[in-house]
């Protein structure tokens, strides 16, 4: 990319964003750092007043026909805007759910639903309008592309869509779910944006603050865990500090499966203590209710982990029918209260060997998120660890170091890590891993970030990075990736026929570097409607591209599929093909097709059909 006079960082939550920048001249002085800064978004912070907040909260209000003021939701640059994101949104959400999507980002990554269609309205509700998580999504980035031209682009080359933009996804995202995000990003107006995951930007950030003193801070042989708790994901990514030659270097080691438990969760389970002091009051809840409480929940425990004076904050939701007094019910939340409920609930400690609750499927169920079924994150933190023991002996032996199988430094992020007791008790759980496996260590906490701009702002960190200017981790992709294949055996009633995992981009692979597949040829199917099988793996480290995995039920997992017509030859043809896979440099994944005569199909990320 051309230099460009800003680096910007975007933080797409799902429960806010956020936008931080630098400017990409060079310093007076060589050995002076880029300030990064973090930009005001303005936006309606009530219907009818408008204010520059730090953050745009991800919600986005969608009112009926003369439900709303005329001009209550007007913006400087935009006086007849018929819809609301951010803080009035999200203050919608606590009187009427219906008219509010949330958690976008959450179904973003949902390949059970069409997520180009409409399955948001307000979590339900016939009458609410529709609102895709892709449509969503491209509101909230393209409010921010707005704002900042609105504010900040005196010229048109400081407008936001001609700036190397860096904009942040969970380390969990599958291929599918980062090629939405960059065509949401299209959507919004800002047609080049390179990915960067969430839990290494939160380590940016981290850098960035300590840029003097961070090798003072940590040591060769560390082995860093970043606990990234979303709004709606778990993130768990672990960085490894090395040396080259005299000088410290980080490596991400590893990252999580995907995880839909944080925020959204805490929310619900504190809306349900709410709802039992409310039903010892005689109060009976419907779901438009609940939902609303949940929404309000959200807020108070908001204000009690940031504002330590307050000792318990008023939870209010509209009442129903004539019986109400005032039309509305009231309880209450108190900061014991919440951190109990987080802390018990969530955190609790458990044993090195815990493994999460893996529930029987109901077969009928609600078309909704696919939430995990144990909610305590501790448990899912051991399982991850776990496994993760081979990659960090195999990390350890070729450093020359003692094996160190549990973290030794601890990064959180997240607004709910304002909890200063939820990382006390990550620390601890830690703590209480290593005596058990019989090697007791401290652990070390690395703080000093904003959590709930460190993700903006690590991101545009990364951008200097890319520009030589900061440390880098290095790492590639997350996991390896592969294209199912199928076996070409006779027909067995009752039994489909085996898929093969054929391994296309291996762990690691770098941004911007290609892969061919030797020696294989496969039979590609043109001019008809197709279905291609693609599967991911967070631990088979030593895949290589062209490694074929027959029995791969455990390690390997399915992602969403790619449906694809390719044209080119007469419909039902089978095509003698090779393949070859590349990394895009802003990070996302792209799978091709070679033919004999060298025409090449290039497998196209659709999830049109996704979950039909």
């Amino acid at each position: 990319m051309t230099a460009t006079p800003f680096v910007v960082g975007i933080d797409l939550g799902t429960t806010n964003t956020a936008l931080a920048y630098a400017s990409a001249e060079a310093p007076e002085a060589p050995s002076e750092r880029h300030p990064i800064e973090t930009y005001p978004l303005t936006q309606v912070a009530r219907l009818g007043q408008i204010e520059p907040l730090p953050l745009l909260p991800s919600f986005l209000y969608l009112p009926q026909p003369g439900e709303a003021p005329p001009g209550h939701m007007q913006l400087p640059w935009d006086p007849h805007r018929a819809y609301a994101v951010g803080t009035a949104a999200k203050l919608q959400a606590g009187t009427t759910p219906t008219r509010v999507v949330a958690s976008a980002k959450s179904w973003l990554c949902h390949g059970g639903v069409d997520r180009r269609a409409g399955p948001l309205s307000s979590e339900g509700g016939e009458e609410g309008k529709k609102g895709s998580p892709l449509e969503a999504s491209a509101l909230y980035l393209q409010h921010l592309r707005e704002a900042w031209n609105h504010g900040h682009a005196k010229v048109a080359e400081h407008s936001l869509e001609k700036q190397d933009v860096v904009l942040t996804v969970p380390a969990s995202f599958d291929a599918v779910a980062r090629a939405l995000t960059v065509e949401a990003a299209q959507a919004a107006g800002i047609p080049q944006v390179t990915l960067l995951e969430e839990p290494q930007a939160a380590f940016y950030a981290w850098l960035d603050v300590h840029h003097a003193d961070w090798r003072d801070l940590v040591q060769v042989g560390d082995i860093i865990l970043v606990c990234d708790v979303g709004g709606g994901t778990t993130d768990f990514t672990l960085i490894a500090v090395t040396d080259n030659q005299g000088r410290l270097e980080l490596h991400r080691l590893a990252v999580g499966d995907h995880i839909l438990l944080g925020g959204d969760n805490m929310d619900l389970a504190l809306a349900h203590l709410a709802q039992q002091k409310l039903a010892g009051k005689g109060a009976k809840l419907d779901l438009a209710q609940m939902q609303a409480l949940s929404h309000g929940c959200r807020a108070a425990k908001e204000q009690l982990l940031t504002d330590l004076s307050l000792a318990s904050l008023p939870v209010t939701v509209l009442g129903r029918g004539r019986s109400v007094v005032g039309g509305a019910l009231k309880t209450e939340l108190t900061r014991a209260e919440v951190e109990q409920v987080l802390v018990d609930g969530f955190f609790p400690i458990c044993e090195r060997s815990a493994e999460p609750r893996r529930s029987l499927a109901t077969g009928l169920q609600e078309l909704g998120l696919p939430y995990t079924p144990d909610p305590v994150i501790t448990k899912h933190l051991a399982s991850f660890l776990r496994r993760q023991e081979p990659i960090l002996r195999e990390h350890a032996q070729k450093a020359g170091l003692e094996p160190r199988l549990l973290p030794t430094a601890l990064l959180c992020n997240g607004g709910v890590f304002k909890a200063q007791v939820l990382q006390d008790r990550i620390k601890a759980v830690l703590e209480a891993w290593s005596t058990e496996a019989g090697s007791p260590q401290p652990v070390k906490v690395l703080s000093g970030t904003d959590l709930d701009l460190a993700v903006a702002r690590g991101a545009a960190y990364y951008a200097l990075v890319k520009r030589g200017k900061g440390i880098r981790i290095r790492g590639g992709t997350a996991r390896s990736y592969y294209i199912g294949v199928e076996s070409s055996l006779p027909a067995v009633p009752g039994m489909p026929p085996p898929i093969k995992a054929i391994c296309v981009a291996p762990f690691g692979m770098e941004e911007d570097t290609q892969a061919d597949l030797p020696g294989l040829e496969f039979g590609l199917v043109v001019g008809t409607p197709a279905e291609f099988r693609f599967l991911g793996s967070s631990t088979r480290r030593h895949d290589e591209p062209g490694t074929v995995v027959e029995d791969w039920q455990d390690e390997i997992t399915e992602l969403s599929p790619l449906t694809a017509t390719l044209t080119g030859a007469a419909e039902g043809t089978t095509v003698p093909v090779q393949l070859r896979s590349r990394v895009t440099p802003i990070g996302t994944l792209e799978v091709y097709c070679v033919g004999r005569d060298g025409q090449q199909w290039k497998l196209e990320f659709n999830v049109r059909d996704a979950g039909k």
